[in-house]
């Protein structure tokens, strides 16, 4: 047995590796965005689900970067870190005529893609299709960075092994209405400026792209969310702008900040006719963050927009790695979305 074998098969104490392909290929949902070869992924909170009457699954991997949680019927039952280029089965012991798996990406991977190529097994079944969608555009506080993290003080290899999309605010509030989801959010990037002025692309040149190669456009076919989640600002205006940035001026970022996002948003409403969307804000940067979006949001009803509101929250702990939100803040800012929710019972229905 090679090294990296067994250290493999260490990190997954319990699950038999085997290159098998007897097993037939199951139908999956991918929820998420992808790309080719299937099942290729970048953003954060990509997740796969399956059904199968089988009681021994096979997961096939290509992926040196990413963690992932693997659920059976609703509960964890497998932590897989980095894979690589292989195939884990795991037997169920589950008493189900018909077992739900879920496979969840929780790990962030700016750099570097992964793939999952698929579940295998004899005996599919069906999964029920989810009437619901909700999106969720951001920054590393919707990413869930480091929000495991005991310490705020953290190593790039802790923010990493610490970061769980999947307890992050918006699978929270996705799972809580039985809803499909995507996170579409990518740490350090902002409206039109990106942390202490760092050089890339902000969030909305991201956006259209499956991956981040700037070529590989995301097919958007079956994706209608009724809800749209943007919580974008912090990296904008958390830091001083530096000798050398285009904007001369704190009124001059503002004004090219309020500017993209209103157009971002029209951009998103062209494709979403139907969807609401919350605009959400901290109140860090001395308020600064939260007046910016106050003023978007005004922006976008003064010239027609009727599906739009804010949300702003405070009071958070930021107990996660450089003071980001915690899994309670996680839990905090997710029941404040859901009370919105729950107070506007039509918006699933696109009222």
């Amino acid at each position: 047995m090679t090294k990296a074998l067994w250290l493999a098969k260490w990190l997954l104490a319990g699950t038999s590796f085997a290159a098998v392909a007897a097993a037939d290929t199951l139908p999956l949902h991918n929820g998420g965005r992808s790309a080719a070869p299937a099942y290729t992924h970048q953003w954060p909170g990509a997740y796969f689900e399956t059904a199968t009457a089988s009681k021994s699954v096979t997961l096939s991997f290509d992926d040196s970067t990413n963690i992932y949680k693997l659920s059976l019927n609703g509960e964890v039952v497998k932590v897989i870190e980095k894979p690589g280029q292989t195939t884990v089965r795991f037997d169920s012991k589950s008493t189900k005529a018909v077992d739900v798996y879920r496979l969840e990406k929780i790990t962030e991977s700016q750099g570097q893609t992964g793939r999952f190529l698929g579940f295998s097994a004899d005996k599919p079944a069906a999964l029920t299709a989810r009437a619901r969608q909700i999106e969720f555009i951001g920054d590393s506080y919707t990413v869930g960075y480091g929000n495991t993290s005991p310490k705020r003080d953290c190593t790039n290899d802790e923010v990493w092994a610490t970061t769980d999309t999947s307890q992050a605010f918006g699978p929270l509030t996705a799972k809580h209405y039985e809803a499909d989801y995507q996170v579409n959010a990518f740490s350090g990037r902002g409206i039109v400026r990106n942390y202490n002025g760092f050089i890339g692309d902000p969030l909305p040149k991201l956006y259209p792209y499956s991956l981040f190669d700037g070529k590989t456009a995301y097919d958007a076919t079956g994706w209608q969310p009724q809800i749209i989640v943007i919580g974008l600002g912090t990296n904008d205006f958390s830091t001083a702008l530096n000798p050398g940035e285009k904007w001369t001026t704190r009124e001059a970022l503002q004004g090219d900040y309020r500017d993209t996002y209103v157009a971002f948003v029209r951009a998103l409403r062209a494709k979403n006719p139907q969807a609401q969307f919350i605009l959400m804000a901290s109140d860090g940067a001395s308020g600064e963050i939260r007046a910016q979006v106050a003023q978007v949001a005004k922006t976008l009803k003064d010239t027609g927009e009727t599906r739009v509101d804010t949300l702003f929250f405070d009071g958070l702990d930021f107990g996660g790695c450089h003071y980001h939100p915690s899994l309670a803040d996680d839990r905090k800012i997710a029941g404040l979305i859901q009370a919105w929710i729950d107070s506007h019972p039509g918006v699933w229905q696109g009222k």
